[in-house]
Parts: C-alpha cells; sequence; structure tokens
C-alpha cells in the first residue's frame, strides 16, 4: 500500500531535477528529528514514508510528477508529523503555481461554508453568495473531496484547515461548485483558482477590529497577535477603561503561529491588577550521547523555561470591570498562550469552544535550493505542567457553533458573553 495516492494534476514543466527533489525530501525527513518538539508523539513510520515519496516523486517506473504535485507529495510527507503549526513553503516559482479562488470558507458543524469572497469581476459573474454551503466540488461529495484529497495534506490533520484550503490546486484551473443556498435552493457555480500563495490574501482582516455592543461594553476583534501597531491600537480603543460596562476579547480568529506572545501579554497587562502567571515551555537539545537504545534521536534531553509573571501596565489606566474571551478551533499559537494567562488570573471565563491546541514557538528552517520548513519547538504548558497541544484549551462556558444560529446571523457565543458581563459581579 502506497504512502501517498496520485495527485491528478496537470503536467508541468520541470524545474527541479531528481538529485534536487532528494536533497528537499531528505532535508525534510531530517531536520524534525532534531527540532521538532513532539517528535517522540509522531505516529507514522516516518523512514518509511521518506522512502516512498523519494520514490514516488523521482518518478521511477513512471512519469515524474510535475514540480507542483512534487509539492504535494512533500506536504503529504509532512503532514505525517502531526504538528498543526507545520508549513512546507518551496520556493517562490513552485508556490506561484498553486492558487485558491478567492474564497474565505469555514467547517460549521464538520459542513464547508463560503463566509465570504473578493467581489471581483469573476465573482461577481459566479456569484458564489455569502453563508452558501458547498455541497459537492467537481461532482464530488464535499466531505469525500476533503477527506480524500485535502485532509491527508492538512498538518495536525485538522477538519477545519482543510476546509479553509480545499479549494486550492494548479493556477488558473477551474472548479465547478454545487452550492446550497441559505434559503435551502441549489445551484452551480463555476469557479478560478486564482489567488497564488505568494500573494496577499485579498480577505485578511484588520489585526483588531473594535465595536460598541449596547450597553457601553467594548467588542474587541483580535485576528493577529503578530501585527507590530497591534498594541497601541488596543490602547488607542481602550481610552478612558473605567467608563466602559465590560470587555469581550474576541480571539475566535486569532490563528497564526508562535510570534506575537509579548503583544497578547501586553493588552493582558491592561486588564490585571496584580501578576499573573505566563504558560511555561521547553524545547529538545540535541546531545550525542543520549541517541542509545533507550533515548533514541535525543529526545531525552531538554531545555526548560518556567512560567514568567504579566504585571499590570504602568502609565495606562487599567480596566477591573468585567472581562470575557471569546475562543474558537481558530484560536492558536499566542492567543492560545493568552488563554493560558487569562485563566491563570482567574480575570473572566473562557466563552465558546476548544482552542485549536496548535501552541509553542515556531522555527523556521532552510531547506536546498530556496524551500523551507516551519515547525513547532517548544512544548507549552499550564504552570502546573498540564500541556494542551493538540488537545486545546476548552472553555469554561461551552457555546457550540449551529447552522441555523448562522444562518439566522445569530452570535451564540458572543450572546453568552454579553449576558455574562451584564450579570458579572463589578470589582
Amino acid at each position: 500500500m502506497s504512502w501517498f495516492p496520485v495527485l491528478v494534476t496537470p503536467i508541468m514543466a520541470q524545474h527541479l531535477t531528481p538529485v534536487d527533489r532528494q536533497l528537499v525530501a531528505a532535508a525534510v525527513w531530517s531536520e524534525p528529528r532534531y527540532n521538532y518538539a513532539y517528535w517522540d508523539a509522531r505516529r507514522a513510520d516516518w523512514d518509511s514514508a521518506f522512502a516512498a515519496v523519494v520514490t514516488q516523486t523521482v518518478g521511477r517506473g513512471a512519469p515524474p510528477p510535475s514540480d507542483v504535485q512534487f509539492f504535494r507529495h512533500l506536504r503529504r510527507f509532512v503532514a505525517l508529523l502531526g504538528d498543526p503549526q507545520a508549513e512546507l513553503m518551496p520556493p517562490p516559482a513552485i508556490a506561484s503555481r498553486v492558487a485558491r479562488p478567492p474564497l474565505a470558507l469555514r467547517s460549521i458543524e464538520r459542513r464547508p461554508f463560503i463566509i465570504d469572497y473578493d467581489a471581483n469581476d469573476e465573482m461577481r459573474i459566479a456569484r458564489p453568495e455569502r453563508l452558501a454551503e458547498i455541497v459537492a466540488v467537481q461532482g464530488i461529495p464535499a466531505d469525500q473531496w476533503i477527506r480524500d484529497s485535502v485532509l491527508p495534506e492538512t498538518p495536525g490533520g485538522s477538519w477545519g484547515h482543510a476546509v479553509a484550503r480545499m479549494l486550492e490546486g494548479e493556477r488558473g484551473s477551474a472548479l465547478h461548485l454545487l452550492l446550497r443556498l441559505p434559503g435551502g435552493a441549489q445551484r452551480g457555480a463555476s469557479v478560478t483558482r486564482s489567488v497564488p500563495l505568494t500573494a496577499r490574501w485579498p480577505l485578511e482582516h484588520p489585526a483588531l477590529e473594535v465595536d460598541t455592543l449596547p450597553g457601553g461594553a467594548l467588542w474587541v476583534r483580535v485576528n493577529s497577535l503578530a501585527d507590530e501597531g497591534l498594541v497601541q491600537a488596543f490602547d488607542r480603543a481602550l481610552g478612558d477603561a473605567p467608563r466602559l460596562a465590560g470587555i469581550v476579547l474576541d480571539l475566535r480568529e486569532a490563528a497564526g503561529t508562535g510570534s506575537g506572545r509579548e503583544n497578547g501579554y501586553a493588552i493582558l497587562a491592561r486588564l490585571i491588577e496584580r501578576p499573573v502567571l505566563t504558560s511555561r515551555w521547553r524545547t529538545p537539545q540535541y546531545r550525542p550521547a543520549y541517541r542509545g537504545a533507550d533515548t533514541p534521536d535525543s529526545i531525552g534531553a531538554w531545555l526548560a523555561a518556567p512560567s514568567d509573571s504579566i504585571r499590570p501596565r504602568q502609565g495606562r489606566a487599567r480596566f477591573a470591570g468585567p472581562v470575557a474571551i471569546l475562543a474558537s478551533p481558530r484560536t492558536a499559537g499566542a492567543a492560545e498562550d493568552l488563554l493560558v494567562a487569562f485563566r491563570n488570573g482567574s480575570r473572566g471565563p473562557i466563552i465558546g469552544e476548544t482552542s485549536a491546541g496548535s501552541t509553542g514557538q515556531t522555527l523556521l528552517l532552510a531547506l536546498p535550493r530556496g524551500w523551507r520548513l516551519r515547525v513547532t519547538v517548544t512544548r507549552d504548558a499550564f504552570p502546573d505542567g498540564t500541556e494542551f497541544a493538540r488537545t486545546g484549551i476548552a472553555p469554561e462556558l461551552p457555546v457550540a457553533v449551529k447552522v441555523d444560529d448562522v444562518l439566522a446571523g445569530r452570535d451564540a457565543a458572543l450572546e453568552r458573553a454579553r449576558e455574562y458581563l451584564r450579570t458579572a459581579p463589578r470589582r
């Protein structure tokens, strides 16, 4: 049985030689052994998978795959690590040949929905319609398409991440979608994979969005903790903090990698009156002497860092009123470290869904021929040592996202947060 089924994509000009491909594949095989913090938790036979990918990508006994097909084979290889933050980045000449339509997709009760789209000329003709469900792709039922074609290439095996990238493929190729509109009617739509991996995503939201809710509470949506101007934007939005009726800190779209922790901690520092503990972490250390039969691959050696403290920010008014945080399966990376510190400070409830369990500092490794590989290099945990990678952080007040609520325009988690702010005791 082959590790990697045949990928049906157009054969394009070859730019990588067989030697190039073997060098890249060998580096992908080697680097995680010494850098990936959860190497001991992998489930796949890494060596057998490496042998399979080399055999298939060189094309022994069959025409060699295109460079894009080689990239997709390697992504399946990387996905076997089980690292939700893993990311394989090909050089621009290859990355520019992989694209997706300008549609923002989301999994709701494991069904793919169009949340937004870029209103360009093509989309005005295709008329995809927001909140339409994708029922089929190229005549294949959507769940089968995701399970067979997308999920095997998805780091961490996340269904939500697979849905978000389910229409990715050769740039310029067309897709026929069968849509179920919000009213229940079905119709087809043709879209083109037009936004390459190298381009800025046209539907990207600002790092911070703020609205005032009825009753005077502030709804702060953090979409990227890595943005350099995030803390300053939050400070401007908070303004005269004591006058607010409450704050809903919405981290449901705060995805990303391990960067941005300090920004998250700086935001929390304006919401606390006493120091709170951060997460702790450890990272593997390679020591050749540990490579014995009892501790293969040096995984027994660790450099550990204890929890740090976040102290109330000086020189700025601190908000002492009620605060709630919203989380979702898309809450990942540094946002999960912010959840840990928020919970440690007993500042308020986490409301919504369990977070991604995709945390830890990452390292972008240089590979041969301009390729790069991002892997998680620390194991983060609560101060008591409880790890939350892969399992996520469960909310104190769980609120499931239901298709019926979304179609009706109801944000159940936000409503629950507003209810908490109205009834929470004042400090």
